[in-house]
């Protein structure tokens, strides 16, 4: 679907070319291309402003049917995400249109001061994650993706980037993945229709599989994960997906708290928090995403993914505020609040990942807490690690994938809220300040000295309205980041 092109626009066809325009300075050096800007500003007063859009019909001297330009703002504030906004739009525009192939005209790199890479991966990324349409469930499909976008570059750069052309679209096809699954509704993905989902995909690419059903999870005493999953009829379990490429040196864990419906438990939550409990599983789809990816990608890192998946239901049978559990690493655990259930169900998966995998480094993703929503917004996700080089590659990633995540502090004394008079530890603090911390230091208390970070994407990880080059509903927020980081640390 995603391709590069050095199509004569003077002399072939071309159906829709999308300009991307900046208003203060011409950021492309194709002669064609720089006088349909012209003329779009000198007919239409298109002045180039930020999500400013105009279309010409049938420019003279070209075969090109419509030409669509759009609006960058100013040079200097023109980055990565500038372009991957632009490019979703342009596609969503045109899916509206009912239009099947669109060129993308890629500026000059040294106008911009970003290397081509840059701009290739920026616009297919925002084309391609802009072309994802989840419609599964409605009888009518009005709208269908484009069925080519091509990036038209010089005839020099195409044999030397059609590598990261293919590897763009492959983490895409990977986030996209995530996103499916995080919107589909909880009917459709008890734990066990979630596990053999994943499972169905993962063989298909030879990935290593193991799934612990709930009497192999009892047998290995994984008591803080049982004890969520105890009120649901679905029975829980933990998929492991192993990538081993030959000659790979570094194991790498990811994992991901799977709750395919958060109800809160006997701690119920208010009607207003329930409506997208369906996406508390985003941080184990992001992982099988990734994992996937990474087998497509051929990547050379050898890589864990570890889900624990549950459904939190309130019953006879469920959990109760005040019961104590043991735990896989046979600390107990005073359960003060049946709702902080996603830390219980990583820290056996984290404590399981050391023991049998030895890690050079774990990561986890988790839809964990209100409370980073409160510290950051729905936008950016919380990054903690007490490993100064490990925060650095979160930081890093972030920035070229805009996946964006702000680290917050693991202040030693805030333990001293996680203290049980009954128990090794409660599940939640004391107090009902600083939330996304206190829950992060519950989950640093499993990590045995291993080198670790932990994500809380509770924000990021779903939206209710669409933006510019995603739908409603999941985001597969985490692949691209994750994919990025794993790249770095496999050379660190």
């Amino acid at each position: 679907m995603l391709n590069l092109t050095t199509v004569d626009i003077t002399k072939e066809k071309v159906g829709t070319l999308v300009i991307p325009v900046c208003e203060d300075k011409e950021i492309h050096k194709q002669k064609t291309v720089i006088k349909l800007v012209k003329e779009a500003k000198r007919l239409t007063g298109f002045k180039g402003s930020s999500k400013e859009e105009v279309t010409l019909y049938r420019p003279s001297g070209t075969k090109i049917h419509r030409v669509i330009l759009f609006g960058l703002g100013q040079l200097k504030k023109t980055e990565g995400e500038s372009l991957r906004i632009s490019a979703g739009e342009a596609v969503k525009h045109c899916i509206k249109k009912g239009l099947s192939q669109i060129v993308i005209a890629v500026p000059a790199p040294e106008i911009l001061k970003m290397e081509l890479c840059e701009l290739i991966e920026a616009l297919g990324e925002g084309s391609v994650l802009g072309n994802h349409l989840f419609d599964k469930y409605k009888k009518e499909k009005k709208l269908k993706p484009l069925a080519s976008i091509r990036l038209l570059v010089q005839p020099s750069a195409v044999e030397a980037n059609e590598p990261l052309v293919s590897r763009v679209e492959t983490i895409c096809q990977g986030t996209i993945l995530a996103r499916d699954w995080v919107s589909m509704p909880s009917n459709d993905k008890k734990p066990d229709q979630f596990a053999r989902s994943i499972t169905q995909i993962a063989e298909k690419e030879k990935l290593n599989i193991t799934v612990m059903d709930e009497k192999s999870l009892k047998r290995n005493k994984f008591g803080a994960l049982l004890a969520v999953g105890a009120g649901s009829r679905s029975k829980p379990c933990m998929v492991i997906l192993e990538y081993r490429p030959a000659g790979a040196k570094k194991t790498i864990a990811l994992v991901g708290k799977g709750v395919t419906f958060d109800s809160g438990g006997i701690n119920l939550k208010p009607s207003g928090s329930l409506d997208h409990m369906k996406s508390d599983m985003s941080g184990a789809a992001a992982v099988a995403a990734t994992l996937i990816t990474l087998a497509r990608l051929k990547s050379k890192t050898r890589v864990v993914g570890l889900m624990p998946i549950v459904e939190n239901m309130p019953s006879a049978t469920a959990t109760r505020p005040g019961d104590i559990v043991t735990s896989f690493d046979g600390r107990t655990i005073e359960i003060a609040n049946t709702d902080a259930e996603g830390r219980l169900i990583l820290v056996d998966a984290i404590s399981y990942a050391i023991k049998t995998y030895k890690p050079h480094v774990l990561i986890d993703l988790a839809t964990l807490t209100g409370a980073c929503m409160v510290a950051l917004g729905q936008r950016i996700a919380g990054a903690f690690t007490m490993d100064e080089e490990l925060a650095q590659i979160i930081s890093k990633a972030s920035e070229r994938t805009h996946e964006r995540c702000w680290r917050l502090p693991l202040p030693e004394d805030y333990k001293e809220m996680l203290k049980s008079d009954f128990a090794d530890l409660r599940n939640i603090g004391d107090s009902r300040w600083g939330g996304a911390i206190t829950a992060a230091l519950f989950l640093s208390e499993f990590v045995d000295g291993t080198r670790w970070a932990h994500l809380d994407i509770a924000g990021p990880s779903y939206i209710k309205k669409q933006s510019a080059y995603c739908g409603a509903g999941g985001t597969g927020f985490g692949v691209r980041l994750l994919c990025r980081m794993l790249e770095m640390l496999s050379v660190s």
